[in-house]
């Protein structure tokens, strides 16, 4: 978000002249009509003042005259993506930023299109051996099964790469030969590409035992590779680093139908009845930030998965970061078919 939205903040008794000189003075080109508690009354660009001056409005007006009390607005958990797509069909520069009703930012188009980039180092799991979806895997590592016209994990790779990624740490087992070949050392993407090998099978989280201890002392995105998402991993990054976290977990939520009445009760005493109750459950989404603290504890080909290890640090800041964008694992046959169909309209390939 822009760093300067403080200055755009303007009284709704603050004079057209006395507004005017805060546009021309801010790179914003609007200012931000709020309350005495920063609450959005509304909003005023150049152009507003323009027409007001052509109708014969005397400067000495409150802004609130002319301010335009409908603007659109997000909150605070609207993802980049849903912003960008806002401002595309609004066909507008900025969007002021809400929580119940209060500016707490504002977006821009050009921050919002401005290619960050981040030395984190990220590691992508792509040692196993997919045997659900054989017989596709029997001679291709999952990885390299194509959604669209890419591999799956080709298109988990430029995710990170669009969103300012450039460091790569590729864990293999199966068929380790054929996804090296692939995809080299990243040069063909601009970035760079590493790889750990794991002679034996250790698990989501031994694998972090394999990483070189060279590396830059920032957290470490940990990614399925045969998960397709849209999840904002810009987002989740300053997530973990604002809440000073040793481990975050992406998580979203499952909804489970129970076919059947549930019956609560008290010895033989029925309490109560529901008809075919829904169930909510956060599930693991595969997707991890990690602290170098834990990295570092992991012993050399220790075999451990993701959740395991982070139950150890249950009591020292492991969060999860819930996420309501498109997610799907790829396990099955029918997961695999699904994507073929989902990546035609996601504009993540």
């Amino acid at each position: 978000m822009s760093q300067d939205w403080k200055n755009i903040l303007v009284s709704p008794l603050s004079n057209i002249q006395e507004v005017l000189k805060i546009i021309d003075s801010e790179a914003l080109q609007l200012a931000l009509v709020v309350d005495i508690d920063n609450r959005l009354l509304g909003t005023v660009t150049d152009g507003d003042i323009r027409r007001a001056l052509i109708n014969g409005v005397p400067l000495s007006h409150p802004i609130s005259e002319i301010m335009f009390t409908t603007p659109t607005v997000a909150n605070c958990n609207t993802s980049k993506y849903q912003l960008l797509e806002l401002m595309n069909t609004k066909q507008l520069n900025s969007i002021p930023i809400l929580d119940k009703g209060i500016v707490i930012g504002l977006e821009t188009i050009h921050h919002i299109t401005q290619k960050a980039k981040y030395d984190n180092p990220v590691f992508l799991m792509a040692g196993g051996f997919g045997s659900r979806l054989k017989p596709l895997t029997d001679n291709c590592p999952k990885p390299l099964l194509k959604v669209g016209d890419k591999p799956i994990l080709e298109t988990v790779l430029l995710g990170f790469v669009k969103s300012g990624f450039h460091n790569f740490y590729i864990s293999t087992h199966y068929l380790p030969e054929m996804i090296k070949e692939y995809f080299g050392n990243g040069e063909k993407w601009g970035v760079s590409i590493n790889y750990v090998h794991e002679e034996e099978p250790l698990g989501t989280g031994g694998a972090l035992g394999l990483l070189p201890k060279d590396l830059p002392e920032l957290p470490v995105i940990m990614m399925n590779g045969d998960v397709l998402t849209k999840v904002d991993l810009e987002a989740l990054l300053t997530f973990h680093n604002e809440n000073d976290a040793n481990a975050t977990m992406c998580v979203r939520e499952y909804k489970y139908q129970v076919p059947f009445g549930v019956i609560e009760s008290e010895g033989n005493k029925i309490k109560s009845m529901v008809e075919k109750p829904m169930q909510r459950f956060h599930v693991n989404a595969g997707i991890y930030v990690v602290g170098r603290k834990i990295i570092e504890q992991v012993n050399s080909n220790e075999v451990v998965d993701m959740p395991t290890l982070l139950e150890r640090y249950l009591d020292q800041g492991v969060l999860m970061f819930p996420f309501h964008e498109y997610w799907l694992d790829i396990g099955r046959i029918d997961d695999f078919n699904r994507a073929q169909i989902d990546i035609q309209t996601l504009g993540i390939d």
